[in-house]
């Protein structure tokens, strides 16, 4: 007996392909985390995105959305599409992590949205084995593949919705996710 799964979790986060195309389960989950860090950033207000809740670190939830479109950036962009783009906020800030007083989450997740998007369109068409060079850093130059980004972004997603966690859970309570 086989019954329709869901497509989307009660939240509003898509789930995860469970069968399938390597490619569009990767991006699935990819998709997954995506959505976590989103949810993660719901409902709080400018202040407590910018609140270093879980000190002595100075990480925000405003700061892992503006690293994660750098991140998004820097993967598909630069890496898979060999594309010379500079940092999304510019010199000073390759990280993302720097906050600026007129920048909220909107804007951050407009522009969050669009390096997506933007990944997406530099990807669509190549095969999982293309490969580009890493831009940057101790392994300057090393050939990674499109498959290897994937898996390298849903690692960076993971590792971070679990400081979007331990974030959010000291800021207000919210748990779970």
């Amino acid at each position: 007996m086989t019954t329709d799964a869901p497509t989307h979790l009660p939240d509003g986060r898509p789930i995860p392909l469970m069968t399938g195309d390597e490619r569009l389960m990767l991006e699935s989950w990819l998709d997954f985390h995506r959505a976590t860090l989103e949810l993660k950033c719901a409902g709080l207000e400018d202040e407590q995105l910018r609140l270093a809740a879980a000190g002595p670190s100075e990480l925000t939830l405003l700061g892992l959305v503006q690293h994660l479109a750098e991140c998004e950036r820097n993967w598909f962009q630069r890496v898979v599409g060999g594309l010379d783009v500079p940092p999304v906020h510019g010199e000073g800030n390759e990280t993302g992590y720097g906050l600026e007083a007129g920048r909220g989450l909107g804007e951050a997740l407009a522009v969050w949205r669009e390096e997506i998007a933007r990944g997406r369109e530099v990807c669509a068409g190549r095969g999982l084995e293309s490969a580009g060079p890493i831009q940057g850093g101790p392994m300057a130059g090393v050939e990674v593949s499109v498959r290897w980004v994937l898996i390298h972004m849903l690692e960076e997603y993971a590792r971070h919705n679990g400081h979007a966690d331990i974030l959010r859970e000291c800021i207000d309570g919210v748990t779970g996710a």
